[in-house]
C-alpha cells in the first residue's frame, strides 16, 4: 500500500515537473516569438524609412532628371541619359489611311501586325497580329540567323492574308520596326545598335544598322516589303497616344523595363546639327532607365542587386521602378529577414536563396490580397518558395515589404514624369491655357493597380491643386505595335 502511494506521489511529481517544464518552454517560445516580432518590426520600419520618398526628395529627383535631360541634349555623352534623336518630327493626326505593317521586337517574343486605317471617321478599321517566340539559341547566334528567322515569320504572315488585304498592283508593303534596344538613329529608317539588353548577346551586331539587316533578310525571303520607320516601344506609345488624344506630350513604358519619350522643340537640342524640321519639333527617346542621382533612395539591397546584375552601375533608375527587378528586391529583403529573425522558421527556405525566383507578378498578387487571413499570400509563398506554413504576422510582413518597394517605385516614376513636365516648362503654366497628356503602357502600370494609383496620386501632389487637373495620365494599349504602323502611315503620305 505504502509502495503504491509512493509510486503515485512520484508520478504526480513527475507530471508536475513536466507541466512546469512545458510552461517554461511555452513562455520561452512566446518570449522568443515576441522578440522575433519586435525584430521584424524594427527591420520593416528601417526598410520603410530608407525607401521613403517624400515630396521634397521627389522634387530634387525631378530637378536632377530635368538637368540630366538638358545635359544629354547638349552633347553626345554629356549625360547618363542618352536623349536619342529619333527623327520623328511629327505625330499622327487621325487622318491616316491605308494598310500598314509593324514588327515589334523587344524581348524573347516578337509580334507581326497588320493595321488598316480609315482616316478620321473610321480610324482603325481592322487589326491582325501574331506572336512568335524566338528560340534561345538565336539570341546569341548571328544577326543573319536572327533576322532570317524574323523575316520568315513576316513572309508567312503575309502569305496567309485573305483577299481583303491585297494591295494595289505595284504597291510595296511598308513596315514599321519597333526595336526596343538602344540604337543611335541616323534617319527615320536607319539606326545602329548601341548594345543588346534582355539576354540578347549577338556581339557582331553591335554597331550595325538594324534596319539594313532586316531589309536584307526580307529580300532573301522574296518579300516585297521594306522598313520605312524605326522606333522603339516608347516612341510607338507616344504616337499611339497622340492618335487618340492630340494633347499627348510624352509616353512612359512601365513594364519589364522602363523608358520615356517626349516631344521637344528642335531648337532646344544643341547637339542636333541637321536642318530644323518644318514642324519645329522632334521626338526624343530618353532611355531614362539609365538615370542615376545621389538623391535616389537606395538601400543595400539595391546596391547588392546592381553589383550582381549583368550591367552593374547601369540602369539604376530602371532597377528601382520596373517589373524586371521589383520582385527580386522583395526576395532579397525577405531573405535578409529570414536570416536575421527566422520569419520562415529555423531553416532558410532553399528556394528563397534563388535569384529572380520571385517575380514582380508574384509580388503584385500578394500585395493585392484582400482576404481576411491573407490566404493568397500563403499560397504564393508555398507555390513559389516552397514555404509550407506561415503565420498571419509573417504574411502581413510580406505584404508590407511589397508595399514599401512598390510605393518607392511608383513615387520615383512620378518624379520622372514631373521632371519631363518641368523640362518642358509646363509645371508652371496656367492650368486654364494648357492640357497635357502622358501616355503610359506596360504590364506594371496595367496590372499593378496599387503602383499605378500611387504614381498618379504622387504626380498630382507634386503638381499641386491648381495644375494637377490639367495633367492626365492615359493608358495606351499596344502602342509598341499600332504606334509603329501609325508612324509608317504618317510618313508614307506624300508631302502637300
Amino acid at each position: 500500500m505504502r509502495k503504491a502511494a509512493m509510486a503515485l506521489a512520484s508520478a504526480a511529481m513527475a507530471a508536475a515537473a513536466v507541466a512546469v517544464v512545458s510552461t517554461v518552454l511555452h513562455q520561452r517560445q512566446r518570449r522568443a516569438a515576441k522578440r522575433s516580432e519586435r525584430a521584424e518590426a524594427v527591420l520593416l520600419r528601417d526598410l520603410q524609412e530608407r525607401c521613403a520618398a517624400p515630396v521634397e526628395l521627389l522634387r530634387q529627383v525631378a530637378d536632377a532628371m530635368a538637368a540630366e535631360m538638358r545635359a544629354g541634349l547638349a552633347a553626345e555623352g554629356g549625360s547618363d541619359l542618352q536623349m536619342l534623336v529619333t527623327y520623328v518630327d511629327s505625330l499622327p493626326s487621325g487622318g491616316e489611311k491605308g494598310m500598314f505593317y509593324a514588327l515589334d521586337l523587344g524581348g524573347t517574343n516578337f509580334r507581326v501586325l497588320r493595321v488598316q486605317l480609315g482616316g478620321k471617321e473610321r480610324r482603325v478599321i481592322k487589326q491582325d497580329s501574331e506572336g512568335i517566340s524566338i528560340p534561345q539559341h538565336l539570341m546569341s547566334s548571328s544577326s543573319h540567323e536572327l533576322f532570317d528567322f524574323v523575316a520568315a515569320a513576316l513572309a508567312k504572315f503575309v502569305a496567309s492574308e485573305g483577299e481583303d488585304c491585297h494591295l494595289p498592283e505595284g504597291t510595296q508593303r511598308e513596315l514599321g520596326f519597333t526595336f526596343s534596344f538602344p540604337v543611335k538613329q541616323k534617319s527615320l529608317a536607319s539606326g545602329t545598335l548601341i548594345k543588346w539588353t534582355k539576354s540578347f548577346a549577338i556581339d557582331e551586331m553591335v554597331g550595325k544598322d538594324v534596319v539594313a539587316e532586316l531589309n536584307m533578310a526580307i529580300r532573301r525571303q522574296g518579300l516585297d516589303m521594306k522598313v520605312t520607320a524605326l522606333v522603339n516601344d516608347t516612341v510607338g506609345t507616344l504616337a499611339a497616344g497622340r492618335y487618340v488624344d492630340h494633347d499627348t506630350i510624352a509616353a512612359v513604358i512601365l513594364g519589364t523595363g522602363s523608358n520615356a519619350a517626349y516631344i521637344d522643340h528642335a531648337d532646344a537640342i544643341p547637339k542636333w546639327h541637321g536642318s530644323l524640321p518644318k514642324s519645329g519639333n522632334m521626338v526624343i527617346n530618353m532611355e531614362w532607365g539609365n538615370f542615376k542621382s545621389s538623391r535616389l533612395p537606395l538601400t543595400e539591397f539595391d546596391q547588392e542587386l546592381d553589383a550582381e546584375s549583368l550591367n552593374p552601375g547601369e540602369q539604376v533608375y530602371e532597377k528601382l521602378i520596373s517589373g524586371m527587378y521589383m520582385g527580386e528586391l522583395v526576395r532579397r529583403i525577405l531573405l535578409n529577414m529570414a536570416q536575421e529573425t527566422r520569419i520562415f522558421g529555423d531553416n532558410i527556405p532553399p528556394k528563397l536563396e534563388r535569384p529572380y525566383i520571385l517575380r514582380t507578378l508574384d509580388m503584385l498578387i500578394m500585395h493585392h490580397d484582400t482576404s481576411s487571413d491573407l490566404r493568397t499570400v500563403a499560397n504564393k509563398l508555398k507555390e513559389v518558395l516552397g514555404i509550407e506554413y506561415t503565420s498571419f504576422t509573417t504574411r502581413k510582413l510580406v505584404v508590407d515589404v511589397c508595399e514599401a518597394i512598390a510605393t518607392r517605385g511608383a513615387r520615383l516614376a512620378a518624379a520622372g514624369i514631373y521632371g519631363i513636365i518641368q523640362k518642358l516648362g509646363q509645371h508652371s503654366d496656367s492650368p486654364s491655357t494648357r492640357r497635357s497628356v502622358i501616355a503610359v503602357d506596360g504590364g506594371v502600370y496595367k496590372y499593378y493597380t496599387f503602383f499605378s494609383q500611387c504614381m498618379e496620386s504622387t504626380l498630382s501632389d507634386m503638381l499641386g491643386q491648381e495644375l494637377a487637373p490639367s495633367v492626365m495620365i492615359k493608358h495606351v494599349n499596344d502602342g509598341s505595335g499600332v504606334g509603329a504602323a501609325l508612324l509608317v502611315a504618317l510618313f508614307s503620305i506624300p508631302p502637300g
